[in-house]
């Protein structure tokens, strides 16, 4: 097979910036999911301002660890699952995808559950009914639209996340408070507060994004023709680095600045109040109303049914990525699901099963919350099997991570670790 040599390298750098966009930025925003915004309304509500810290530690960790997962899609032309299947015991390979699968599940529940509240905040009538309908929408798109055209609607559904911007501008800010609270905050070492930093690095730095901008690198190098895995066609490597880094930085950016909005409304709108206890994104919505006006609850309600629709898709493929690369199935958005039975039944399986959760009578928030520290606890393994793999020759070849890429890389593994330690250790 001959290298691309063919390969316009040089269209690549002329394209506009923002066409360059894709797998990073829809990452990123997916990643301020409903679950998401409960968990930074929680932690601005609960403690105010002296949780704005966690966002500029997070933002350089998130995008390096991001950065390593799509150069191991792009440069093996294997998603994780694949690739940990290939070199590392099957006993961790399946123990992974199963926490995945089961953590994404509840995070679909509560989702969806959280769309179906705002909507019925937004218009009235039924939340299980919107749930549902939400859900099945949801399913269908990923069923049978191609992702050619289905990542289009991913991009658009990115600009959700602006109505938190928004719902900031309609509130007084006291900035220079602001400022110096996240860059000095009044830390606690309360067990209370250890868990929700690691609910929020959890909910930051999660597992089921690994798995997805790993298998969406693989996904946009299928659908280019001529494209190849790195390791094939090394002369599009400096494009393509070039490219993960501006998407994959641009991305994450988006993902923190929304996260520290969140925190921000609800620690100046809710803490500042008295109102301490948040226990959905729907609930802080309709807290918002009475103390920020109409025009907040709006925006910030449109904003959860806009990004539950981005989440849902990212969660359920996510999963299916990584069962199809375990069991070595067919994969791929692009494949109709004749064609690719067993990746398209784990997103029908696990977008069904979620919305069931929804229907049972079980404490979903309580789930929520604990599904994000069950992220951040089993990230750690992950993260470390990621950055094993991002120095292995054999999966990388040439393209081995660089020693600044590897610091950034392990930095946010470690960081990961102690905070989830602190957390045993203070419970």
């Amino acid at each position: 097979m001959p290298d691309n040599q063919s390969l316009p390298a040089a269209t690549e750098v002329r394209t506009p910036w923002f066409k360059k966009l894709g797998p990073g930025l829809i990452t990123g925003a997916a990643d301020d999911d409903p679950s998401g915004i409960a968990t930074y309304s929680q932690a601005g509500a609960q403690f105010g301002f002296n949780m704005l810290w966690t966002v500029l530690l997070t933002y350089p960790l998130m995008a390096g660890i991001q950065i390593v997962s799509a150069r191991i899609g792009r440069v093996s032309g294997h998603g994780l699952a694949s690739n940990i299947r290939r070199h590392y015991p099957a006993w961790l390979l399946y123990a992974i995808v199963l926490l995945l699968l089961l953590a994404n599940t509840i995070n679909i529940a509560a989702d969806a559950s959280a769309m179906g509240d705002a909507a019925t905040l937004l218009v009235g009538g039924s939340a299980k009914l919107y749930t549902l309908l939400f859900g099945v929408c949801s399913l269908l798109l990923q069923l049978f639209v191609p992702y050619t055209r289905y990542v289009r609607v991913l991009k658009w559904l990115t600009l959700s996340l602006l109505t938190y911007a928004a719902a900031v501008f309609t509130l007084h800010i006291p900035w220079a408070e602001v400022l110096k609270a996240t860059v000095w905050p009044q830390l606690s070492l309360k067990p209370d507060y250890i868990t929700t930093v690691v609910a929020v690095f959890g909910t930051t730095i999660s597992p089921y994004l690994f798995f997805w901008q790993a298998s969406q690198e693989v996904e946009e190098q299928q659908s280019i023709p001529g494209a190849r895995p790195l390791v094939e066609a090394p002369s599009q490597a400096r494009s393509n680095f070039n490219r993960i880094k501006l998407d994959t930085f641009i991305g994450m950016g988006f993902s923190n600045l929304i996260a520290f909005f969140i925190i921000l409304t609800a620690a100046v709108a809710l803490h500042s109040k008295g109102i301490t206890d948040i226990q959905s994104s729907a609930q802080a919505a309709s807290a918002l109303r009475p103390i920020a006006g109409d025009f907040a609850f709006a925006v910030f309600s449109m904003g959860i049914i806009g990004t539950g629709l981005l989440a849902i898709p990212v969660l359920a493929g996510s999963a299916a990525y990584a069962m199809a690369g375990a069991f070595r199935w067919t994969t791929g958005l692009e494949l109709p699901p004749s064609r690719a039975k067993g990746f398209y039944s784990i997103i029908s399986f696990s977008t069904l099963m979620g919305l069931a959760i929804g229907f049972l009578p079980i404490d979903p928030i309580k789930a929520l919350y604990w599904s994000a520290v069950v992220n951040g606890v089993i990230a750690v393994p992950i993260m470390v099997v990621m950055m094993l793999m991002v120095t292995n020759e054999k999966i990388m070849g040439q393209f081995v991570a660089k020693a600044r890429l590897r610091r950034v890389g392990w930095a946010a593994t470690g960081v990961m670790a102690v905070a989830v330690a602190a957390m045993f250790l203070t419970m």
